[in-house]
């Protein structure tokens, strides 16, 4: 199976031996290396699903290009669909076979303008175990960076439409989860407010360079779950997806204190599990109240000259 390769912290390990008694506090995170064959990459996502659902998930995190990663614009833009796609027909009847919620994030989803401007979303869905989409949520910051010296080049702005807003925490077996894609984890300021909003769990489906992931991946969602006491996911593509474009993987789960559960590692497919204890969410939170100590809006806004 794909997660013998996986890597789980020894707190994982306890965690592990006591999914029987709730089965639907479970979460898999999963890592994939997919490419422009979608057949190829829902069998891939298809088993990783069903190997969490025998151990135990009731909810499934699948990352960012799930459905595909393109080689080119015109592929990209080509292989896209809408949400009453096959696509997503095929996950429904997936979550459905299975009962399972399924989290399916950056999904290649065409614009409302698609037939003029050949523009599409990049759009994290939620789904339940009837297969119904019950959250939907399109990125909102766009990663349009130039690191020369690192090989990193991507403009996602070309054919991108940025998502209109934040989208409140959406309740499911494993609690509030509030949504995010990739670059967003970038940016306090999103997560703080889905934390306002009463997510006990963030998750940021993604596609991370190798070298922005290697500098900053852990580290950046370690601090997502420290500032907010949330747990936070992160499914992970991870590996080569065609000549032009590789991922770095390490898939991870981190609990609301910023510590790591479990890491897919950087090379091949597979999946974590994490029983979601929303009463660590809690005691983190009563123990050190730092929402409690955070000043008003406006204190944060401007500063006075010394």
């Amino acid at each position: 199976m794909f997660s013998a390769r996986c890597i789980l912290g020894a707190a994982a390990w306890r965690l592990h031996n006591r999914m029987c008694a709730a089965p639907h506090s479970v979460a898999a995170v999963c890592q994939v290396t997919c490419t422009p064959d979608k057949q190829a990459n829902f069998s891939a996502c298809r088993r990783l699903v069903e190997e969490a659902k025998q151990r135990g998930a009731g909810m499934v995190f699948l990352p960012e290009g799930f459905d595909y990663i393109g080689s080119s614009r015109e592929e990209t833009l080509a292989l896209s669909e809408s949400l009453t796609g096959e696509t997503m027909s095929r996950y429904a009847q997936l979550a459905r076979e299975l009962l399972v919620w399924l989290s399916l994030g950056g999904f290649h989803e065409r614009g409302p303008d698609w037939e003029r401007d050949r523009r599409i979303y990049n759009t994290h869905i939620i789904m339940d175990d009837k297969g119904d989409i019950v959250s939907i949520y399109r990125k909102s910051h766009l990663f349009d960076v130039e690191l020369p010296g690192k090989g990193v080049s991507l403009k996602e702005s070309v054919f991108t439409i940025p998502g209109p807003s934040l989208v409140s925490p959406v309740q499911t077996p494993i609690g509030k989860v509030g949504l995010g894609i990739c670059y967003d984890l970038r940016f306090p300021e999103m997560s703080l407010a889905l934390r306002r909003h009463g997510a006990d769990v963030l998750t940021y489906p993604s596609a991370f360079t190798v070298a922005t992931g290697a500098a900053h991946w852990e580290v950046l969602l370690r601090a997502r779950a420290i500032e907010t006491q949330c747990f936070v996911l992160a499914a992970a593509q991870v590996g080569r997806h065609h000549e032009k474009r590789w991922s770095h993987g390490h898939a991870l789960a981190v609990d609301p204190w910023g510590e790591v559960l479990g890491d897919c590692g950087g090379e091949s497919p597979g999946l974590v599990l994490v029983q979601m204890n929303l009463d660590q969410v809690g005691s983190t939170r009563r123990n050190m109240p730092v929402q409690q100590h955070r000043r008003a809006p406006g204190f944060y806004l401007g500063l006075e000259d010394a």
